[in-house]
Order: C-alpha cells, then sequence, then structure tokens
C-alpha cells in the first residue's frame, strides 16, 4: 500500500491528534504516503486535504480537538455522495482509509469500506457507547474535565447547604455520569438506562438533610431529562436549594490524559498494521487492554454499547 488517507469525524474529543500523529508516523515507517483529510468527510467532497509529514504532527500531542478539524457531511447520508468520496479518494491514489469518530463516522466508514475502498475505523466518542471497545477516545479526558469541575462545585455546595445537579453528556448512554458520581462522591446518578423516581430521591435527601447532610450532588446524563427541569420538581421539596450546572462542551476540550494519549497512538499504529495486513472494513478497539480489530459493519449494527450493570449498582451503593 503506497499512500492512504486519515481523516477525523463528527464530534471532537481529546485524543484524536494523539491518533492522527500516530497514523501518519506509522505510515512513513511502512513507506507510505500519508493524506491528511480537512474537516472530514466534507473535506472528501471538497478535496481539502494536504500531504502529511513528521513536522505536520509535530507538537500536538498535548493539544485537544482535532487540528485537522471536523464538519458535518451531509452529502455522506446519500448513495451519490458516499459515490464521490470513493472517486475522489482513488482520484489522489489513496488506497486505504483511516475515520476517526464516532457512531455516526464510523457509518460513513462502513459505507465507503462497501464501495470497496479498504477502511479502518477508531472510535472516538467521550460518551464511551460504541460497541466492541472497552474505551473510546476522549472518554478519560472528559472523565478527568467532569471531575475538576465537580470537586469544585463540592466547595460551594458544602458552604451553602445546597444541591447541586450537574448535568454531563449522555443522550443514550450515561456512563460519563454514572462513572463520574462514582468517582466524585455523588449522592445520585441519573442515567438513560435506569429508570428513577423523584420522589424516592427527594425522601433520601430529606433524611439526609434531618441528619445534618445538607448539601448534596446529583449526576444527570442528558438523555436521563433535562437537569433545569428536575431541579424544579425537586427544589421546594427537599429541605435545601437548588442549582444547576449543564457542563456542555467543557467536558470535550482540554490537553488529553496519558491514558487518552496512549490509547490513541495504540489505536493509530493498528489502525496502519491493519491496511498494511490487508484488513478491510475493520475497527480497532480495546478489550481486556488488548487492542483487537472487530467487523466494522457488525460494530455499527449492534446499536448502542451497553454499560456495565456493575457500575450503577456501586453507586447506589455507595450513596447511602
Amino acid at each position: 500500500m503506497k499512500r492512504i488517507a486519515v481523516l477525523t469525524s463528527g464530534g471532537d474529543c481529546s485524543g484524536m491528534n494523539a491518533a492522527i500523529r500516530a497514523v501518519v508516523r506509522a505510515g512513513l515507517v511502512e513507506g507510505m504516503e500519508v493524506v491528511g483529510v480537512q474537516k472530514g468527510f466534507q473535506g472528501l467532497i471538497d478535496r481539502q486535504y494536504e500531504i502529511m509529514s513528521t513536522r505536520s504532527v509535530s507538537n500536538v500531542l498535548q493539544r485537544g480537538g482535532t487540528f485537522l478539524q471536523s464538519a458535518r457531511c451531509k452529502e455522506m447520508l446519500t448513495p451519490e455522495g458516499q459515490q464521490l468520496v470513493v472517486e475522489n479518494l482513488r482520484g489522489l491514489g489513496v488506497e486505504g482509509l483511516i475515520v476517526i469518530g464516532g457512531d455516526g463516522s464510523l457509518k460513513g466508514a462502513d459505507a465507503i469500506s462497501r464501495r470497496g475502498l479498504p477502511v479502518i475505523g477508531i472510535p472516538a466518542s467521550i460518551d464511551n457507547d460504541i460497541p466492541f471497545t472497552d474505551m473510546a477516545l476522549g472518554v478519560d479526558t472528559a472523565l478527568n474535565n467532569i471531575a475538576r469541575a465537580v470537586d469544585n462545585v463540592k466547595d460551594t455546595a458544602s458552604s451553602h447547604d445546597r444541591a447541586f445537579l450537574v448535568e454531563t453528556m449522555g443522550r443514550n448512554c450515561g456512563y460519563l455520569a454514572v462513572v463520574s458520581a462514582i468517582a466524585c462522591g455523588a449522592e445520585y446518578s441519573l442515567i438513560p438506562e435506569e429508570p428513577y423516581n423523584l420522589n424516592e430521591i427527594c425522601q433520601e435527601l430529606r433524611r439526609r438533610y434531618r441528619e445534618g447532610r445538607s448539601n448534596s450532588i446529583i449526576m444527570v446524563a442528558e438523555g436521563a431529562g433535562s437537569a433545569q427541569k428536575i431541579a424544579e420538581q425537586i427544589k421546594d421539596r427537599i429541605g435545601f436549594e437548588t442549582r444547576v450546572i449543564v457542563l456542555g462542551h467543557y467536558q470535550r476540550g482540554g490537553s488529553p490524559t496519558v491514558f487518552d494519549r496512549l490509547l490513541g497512538v495504540r489505536f493509530g499504529q493498528a489502525a496502519v498494521e491493519a491496511l498494511q495486513n490487508g484488513e478491510h472494513g475493520k475497527m480497532v478497539g480495546m478489550a481486556c487492554a488488548q487492542v483487537q480489530l472487530s467487523d466494522l459493519h457488525e460494530v455499527i449494527s449492534s446499536g448502542i454499547r451497553p454499560i456495565d450493570k456493575m457500575l450503577p449498582q456501586l453507586a447506589n451503593r455507595l450513596s447511602v
């Protein structure tokens, strides 16, 4: 394989740059030319790309986001757009493509793969909702961002007798909310995978208030409901004031943790190796600390990665 391309697509996350850097450097070691596509699949439509060198990826490991940038691409939702992408890649002499992104990006990767171009996907989603991998890029950095915010909020909560509802990302997967609840000692985590009863929560918070524990932290995954609306429902029923913090895009950014840097490097190296070995239509992932390949079409057909039941059970057990 003489020339490969790499792009980042969908929501950005920390660790993407580490993966790009690994793809470029591993490709160059194998004697390949590496094309960096700007702004995701849209860059393939608009032919925005550059030939990468070691200098192209210098001083990027510590940067959050993606220096190749990302963008939505409506054309990739159509067969005509997918075919144009493949034709443009072949016109560039690209023999293999590496796509770094979440569920939608991996669907685009699968569509290109099914049109005959070798593609390897790298999972990158702070929600940690992609199946066939224990961790996706960006998750660990997002958790550390959340933990720093909650630790600061707890100081204020204890100083003013308040309940803080902290809303995290996670439309369909409550991984960030439940893991950060465990790590930060929150009283509750509300996630889309588990039903919850606000009456029971209010009763428990009132009991805590009578015992002299007059502050609390409730983690809310966005898919479990609006933290603002939940706060309005409980504010007059728990004995102390409520405040809401929506962390939003704060969770995505920042310098990647060592874990995300190493994960990006391992995924990037493995993706290049897979292409070199003739693999086609695969996603690299992590299972029990080992990098593995999974069928890309099976990944996108499996829906949302189920949350480990141990996590909400542990969070509930420790919220006494």
